[in-house]
């Protein structure tokens, strides 16, 4: 394994210098809840893919300022050893393949990344570090088609892919690694989560981008596929900053982090082409090519026990995000940071 390890600035140590490991330091999500602890004074370990002289991703604006250590998610040893070698305060498990229509490909590959992994860091921090408290990122797919909408964390799951068939059974190990092993051990239920860090392959980054393009003339039309489903969508640095305060807690429970608001994906593309003085209806093109093979219930979920028991609340609304993304994706057009939108 690859240790790279640099002090952090003095004026960050306000905090007991509590150890935190994060996996997927180099996406989206990883970067802001990166962003979140080092304020906060925490020392900040990411587990990445490859050499350290690989891009960080996201986090490569932190290099230098979090330890890194090389690993993957299939390589249970190499997992094992890194909570018995750092022992953390706080650890959380953030990397998963995310796409899910690549789960259908590699069903057997995205059950091991997701829930393999879970299974190995909750064993290991039961046997090596029974001090150290987990958070584990769920979803809102294990819903599925729920009949019930918005979700609870009662709600029953259904589970429909692939994917969220391996996020429940991760989900579903924390809880009873919680019950029979005594660990602290939490399971965020996650629910669409944005910002302009977002992979361009996601359907939010291809509206921004496209909206974008368009104002530039560089493109004319966008295609998507369905339009009427129906997402509930919030800025992922609130979210992380929900993961966060559920380590903070007395004791260990599950939440769901969601802004509780459903909205279509025209309406994000509404709202997108709009911020720019576009009609999104001239401006998007339906492709049935590109729907997925099901869309069941509204994934919406409801914070209430976040709101009560966490005092978590969204402090960017969903106009707000959109326009955010929109505003980057712009300004990385006209620098020439990224191509032009996918049709």
């Amino acid at each position: 394994m690859l240790h790279l390890t640099d002090e952090m600035p003095a004026e960050q140590r306000a905090g007991a210098g509590r150890r935190a490991l994060i996996t997927g330091l180099t996406g989206q999500d990883g970067s802001y809840l990166a962003e979140l602890l080092l304020q906060k004074g925490y020392e900040v370990t990411g587990l990445i893919r490859g050499g350290s002289a690989r891009s960080l991703g996201c986090a490569e604006h932190l290099r230098g300022r979090v330890t890194l250590i090389e690993g993957e998610l299939t390589d249970s040893n190499a997992l094992e050893g890194v909570v018995l070698s750092l022992r953390p305060d706080e650890l959380y498990h953030l990397a998963a393949p995310s796409f899910v229509p690549d789960s259908w490909r590699h069903p057997a590959k995205t059950i091991e990344a997701i829930a393999c992994s879970c299974a190995t860091l909750l064993q290991a921090v039961r046997d090596y570090s029974l001090h150290t408290r987990v958070f584990i990122a769920s979803s809102a797919a294990i819903f599925g088609s729920a009949s019930e909408s918005p979700q609870t964390e009662l709600t029953a799951c259904q589970p429909v892919s692939p994917y969220a068939t391996a996020k429940l059974a991760a989900h579903q190990l924390t809880g009873q690694m919680r019950t029979e092993a005594g660990i602290f051990a939490c399971s965020g239920i996650l629910y669409n989560h944005e910002s302009e860090r977002r992979p361009e392959m996601f359907v939010t980054r291809k509206i921004t981008k496209a909206a974008a393009a368009v104002k530039l003339g560089l493109e004319q039309t966008v295609n998507l596929g369905s339009l009427e489903a129906i997402r509930d969508w919030s800025f992922a640095a609130d979210i992380m900053r929900g993961a966060w305060l559920m380590l903070q807690q007395p004791d260990p429970e599950d939440f769901i982090l969601a802004s509780g608001i459903g909205h279509t994906v025209f309406e994000f593309a509404k709202a997108a082409f709009a911020h720019l003085g576009l009609d999104a209806k001239q401006c998007v093109r339906r492709d049935p090519a590109l729907e997925r093979r099901s869309e069941h219930a509204a994934l919406v979920g409801d914070p209430s026990k976040a709101r009560r028991l966490l005092g978590w609340h969204p402090t960017i609304s969903f106009e707000q995000l959109v326009e955010r993304m929109v505003d980057a994706d712009l300004a990385a057009l006209r620098r020439g940071e990224i191509g032009r939108s996918p049709r």
